[in-house]
């Protein structure tokens, strides 16, 4: 069976891919009820031996609104009028979602603010106080 290259680490055998062609929505001209050419493409990211555990991990987090409680990830691909030319697009779709779970995120360098930002925090701190200050109606008898 073929496989589907991701990275140089990582392929994706084609047995665990399943399409369904259903009817798209939209123009379509004599061919609209007739043929199915939109493509529902489903990934079992959690059942799947392809991906290694780090990127099967990131990709339940990154697109947890996408995979389905038992951990399928279906992409809808309709936006082309032939079958072949959006099941490309799906497997392109799902290829893009698996690079981007492989590479890693920049690891955060903490720093600590600078003098000068830290003084001018306060001076405007201290500005909102005066500006907050003349707010205040005086009392009677009372002046500024």
């Amino acid at each position: 069976m073929a496989s589907i290259t991701i990275t140089q680490g990582i392929a994706i055998d084609e047995s665990e891919l399943s399409y369904r062609f259903i009817r798209s929505s939209g123009p379509g001209g004599q061919n609209v009820n007739k043929v199915a050419t939109a493509v529902q493409l489903s990934f079992n990211v959690q059942g799947s031996v392809s991906l290694p555990a780090h990127v099967r991990d990131r990709m339940l987090t990154l697109y947890k609104n996408r995979i389905s409680t038992k951990g399928v990830l279906t992409i809808d691909a309709r936006q082309y009028r032939t079958q072949e030319r959006n099941r490309a697009d799906a497997i392109e779709r799902l290829t893009t979602f698996i690079s981007e779970a492989a590479r890693l995120p920049k690891k955060r360098v903490r720093t600590k603010p600078s003098r000068t930002a830290k003084r001018k925090r306060v001076e405007n701190k201290r500005h909102r106080s005066e500006i907050k200050k003349l707010r205040i109606k005086p009392r009677t008898g009372e002046s500024l």
